[in-house]
């Protein structure tokens, strides 16, 4: 990484002109820390002081239940997210984990008192894992210190630990396990290809294993682990997407969701030696997201993305009918786990207008326990704003939802940020944002998040329509949201600034070469430039899944469709300022994407600011490096976009 460093091209610097937002100075690099600033001024210190409040907000994702009845949770209190306990509802939060970098998660052990946490290096995403003993506050490395290792799984008992990782060739994933003995983790599944263990038969002789092969095709599989034995479960004759799946509690069904024969996938389940499958949630036309059994096995808990919005629902898995639960409060719902009772379900709740927090509530009751309340910098979230869901047509008819989130209290035509998100296999959901709040209420400017074709969470064949050569037609959309809010009494179609994160960076850059005319600015984050060139660089264990989607730059069509259309290639048509920024560290968007394109917008005569963090990957997780980004974006905002 430290060679990336190297091919940082000199820039220009900005200063406020008289009535100029930019004015180009001989060519100079900041380095603060490990930030790396090219053009970016001095932040005032009053931006920096309106913006404290909001960028001290927390927030809490949920991790699993400990035998005993108390809760883990990751939140952050210092500089980076760490896992934590709580004993009781609102109870006082006990920190465990102390890191410099942020910990991803964590995974309970059954029936013992402790966790599988994992952790990376300056955001490389090569994530070791790690077993903490809470009795003894000491953690043991699990993994080799050197591959990618995710996806870990626990045996019922709790005595080994199957994960995936890269350490065979650094291209495939393959699986192993581990034990706590202090030995070292073992091979059983060396196979060309990405996979995943998924559950453990209940006595302990299966693995349920998934073989990805993009976000629309991937295969089940059971492995005899003495063995080492592959047997495909519930083949299919044309490609289907498997998602989760799990051993029923007598070990003699799998629950799995699938898209098989709909646009979405459901919820099912079927016999492991073969047999007709019962579909648990057709009654619903929407994804199932996740899903989890009760360790008795009588109770089953999914949850469904419903044009954006969670939903909850409840199975008794002796009779199958539906069970009441509570009225869930509208949002996202993350990570549901029951409690090793079978008493209690617990899971994380994403609002708009709040953080998200941790809630329980105990089967047959009909209110929901909050066990955290985050912090919100002591701002008043009664006057946080809730997004609207709109559809617009695009250039060939076809229906694109987007939310759209106006302060609600403002006169005139407001500017407006299109903030595009990534994946592009993702969504953009109603999830609570700070930033985002202080755009509407200190600002002004309403944000609109469309999910454009490609986007999740609307059926396979939505997700399929940005695919190769169609990749444009996708940015079309952004050109039709542009006519949309043309239409829109209050908002101001001559202030638009166009954002996104990784593939919504590459929007970013696409929408400006398409539509320089009619945008402010840009702000590129963690964007590809080319496909060539990521495809190229990208990190060796996500290459052949990334083909699928954007493409294969090996055939000569597919390279020339790249290489025509690609932002770097187009940079001469971006007049308008841009601010681009990276991780020096990303392994999936190298951060010559973003170098490169920082080069040629300047060769061209386009004017650039530049920040990379030298100790972040894909987007910045660390609270400083993140706080300065949000201070120089609204900077930039107030540049451009306000015209200040």
């Amino acid at each position: 990484m430290r060679d990336a460093m190297k091919v940082l091209v000199a820039v220009f610097s900005c200063t406020v002109m008289a009535n100029a937002a930019f004015a180009a100075e001989a060519p100079r690099r900041v380095e603060r820390g490990n930030l790396v600033m090219e053009g970016i001024p001095e932040i005032p210190a009053e931006l920096t002081e309106r913006l404290n409040r909001y960028q001290q907000v927390r927030a809490v994702g949920f991790s699993g239940w400990l035998p005993d009845g108390s809760a883990l949770i990751s939140t952050r209190f210092g500089e980076t997210a760490q896992i934590h306990r709580v004993e009781k509802p609102l109870g006082a939060r006990t920190q465990l984990t102390f890191y410099p970098e942020p910990i991803a998660g964590a995974l309970p052990r059954p029936n013992q008192n402790g966790f599988v946490f994992s952790k990376d290096a300056g955001g490389n995403e090569f994530f070791q894992l790690y077993y903490f003993d809470i009795a003894t506050g000491e953690a043991a490395l699990l993994t080799d210190g050197k591959s990618r290792n995710a996806s870990a799984v626990f045996a019922r008992d709790g005595k080994q630990l199957a994960f995936s990782t890269t350490r065979r060739n650094g291209k495939d994933v393959d699986i192993h396990l581990v034990g706590f003995d202090g030995k070292p983790s073992t091979a059983v599944l060396e196979k060309e290809g990405a996979w995943t263990p998924l559950d453990f038969s209940p006595d302990g002789k299966l693995l349920l294993v998934s073989r990805g092969v993009s976000i629309t095709e991937s295969e089940l599989y059971t492995l005899e682990i003495s063995s080492k034995t592959l047997t495909r479960f519930h083949p299919t004759a044309e490609p289907v997407f498997f998602g989760d799946a799990l051993f029923s509690h007598d070990g003699k069904q799998v629950i799995f969701t699938s898209d098989e024969g709909s646009e979405f996938r459901t919820l099912r389940m079927q016999p492991l030696a073969g047999g007709a499958e019962k579909k648990i949630s057709g009654s619903v036309p929407w994804n199932v997201e996740e899903f989890t059994l009760s360790d008795d096995g009588n109770k089953l808990a999914y949850v469904t993305n419903e044009d954006g919005l969670a939903a909850l629902y409840l199975v008794d898995m002796k009779t199958g009918k539906p069970l009441a639960a509570p009225k869930i409060p509208v949002g996202q719902i993350d990570r549901i786990a029951f409690d090793s009772k079978s008493q209690r379900l617990g899971f994380s709740i994403d609002r708009a207008t709040n953080p998200a927090d941790f809630y329980a509530f105990k089967l047959g009751e009909k209110s929901l326990t909050r066990w955290t309340a985050s912090e919100v910098g002591g701002l008043n979230t009664s006057t946080f704003a809730e997004p609207t869901l709109v559809r617009y047509p695009s250039f060939d008819g076809k229906s694109i939802p987007a939310f759209v989130y106006k302060p609600k209290t403002a006169t005139g035509k407001l500017p407006v940020i299109i903030s595009i998100h990534g994946g592009p296999e993702a969504q953009a959901l109603p999830t609570f944002n700070p930033i985002t709040q202080f755009y509407l209420k200190d600002l002004g400017i309403a944000v609109i998040t469309p999910n454009v074709r490609g986007s999740d969470g609307y059926g396979k064949t939505y997700l399929k329509l940005d695919n190769g050569l169609l990749r444009e037609d996708s940015v079309k959309d952004i050109g039709a949201l542009l006519d949309w809010v043309a239409t829109q009494p209050d908002l101001d179609a001559s202030r638009v600034l166009v954002t996104g994160g990784s593939y919504g960076g590459y929007m970013t850059l696409a929408a400006m070469t398409h539509y320089n005319d009619r945008f402010k600015a840009g702000i590129d984050i963690v964007g590809i430039s080319n496909f060539v060139t990521f495809l190229t660089n990208t990190q060796d264990y996500r290459r052949d899944l990334r083909r699928v989607e954007y493409g294969d730059e090996r055939i000569p069509e597919m390279r020339a469709f790249m290489e025509k259309t690609a932002p770097l290639n187009n940079a001469a048509k971006i007049t308008k300022p841009m601010f681009i920024i990276q991780g020096l560290n990303d392994p999936r968007v190298p951060a010559s994407e973003a170098e490169q394109m920082v080069a040629k917008i300047r060769t061209n005569g386009g004017e650039v600011w530049f920040l990379m963090a030298k100790d972040e990957g894909h987007g910045f997780r660390k609270k400083a490096n993140r706080d300065f980004q949000a201070a120089s974006t609204v900077l930039f905002l107030k540049r451009t976009l306000l015209g200040e």
